[in-house]
């Protein structure tokens, strides 16, 4: 293959990538990468929903750059909607001062990757990369999750 040809391969590889970036939208995504939830104005009834001890804490590590990270934020969010009190959701952006320093605490080689803890803050399985929706709540049904 030609230089000229590899050049534009090259370009339209990153053309593609930066359209899939721009066009991700990240509703979920905290700004400053420290697991805030996104919404100011819930409901009361979420607030009571928030107190009660969730049976599972859902901890993703990734960045708000990063492509495949991006991805699972649609994921975030449903598994917080739909799980409610039963599933606590938290994001660290390891390109943060921050989350650095949970990366570090978790040990984290690749992101995005996904942290599963039990009720009382045990990780109970972990994956790497990608995951589907239908495999995050396997992974919820195992500490009986409903």
């Amino acid at each position: 293959m030609g230089m000229r040809s590899k050049l534009i391969r090259t370009l339209a590889i990153v053309a593609v990538s930066a359209f899939v970036l721009l066009s991700v939208d990240v509703p979920y995504a905290c700004a400053q990468g420290e697991g805030s939830k996104a919404a100011a104005t819930k409901a009361p009834a979420d607030k009571a929903k928030k107190t009660a001890m969730p049976k599972v804490t859902f901890v993703e590590i990734g960045s708000v750059n990063c492509i495949p990270c991006r991805a699972m934020q649609p994921i975030m969010k449903a598994v917080e909607e739909e799980f409610g009190g039963q599933v606590e959701v938290v994001f660290h952006d390891v390109w943060t001062p921050k989350g650095k320093t949970d990366a570090a605490k978790y040990n984290i080689r690749v992101i995005p990757t996904q942290v599963f803890l039990d009720k009382d803050g045990k990780e109970y399985f972990r994956h790497e990369g990608y995951y589907p929706k239908a495999d995050v709540v396997r992974v919820l049904k195992m500490q009986g999750v409903k």
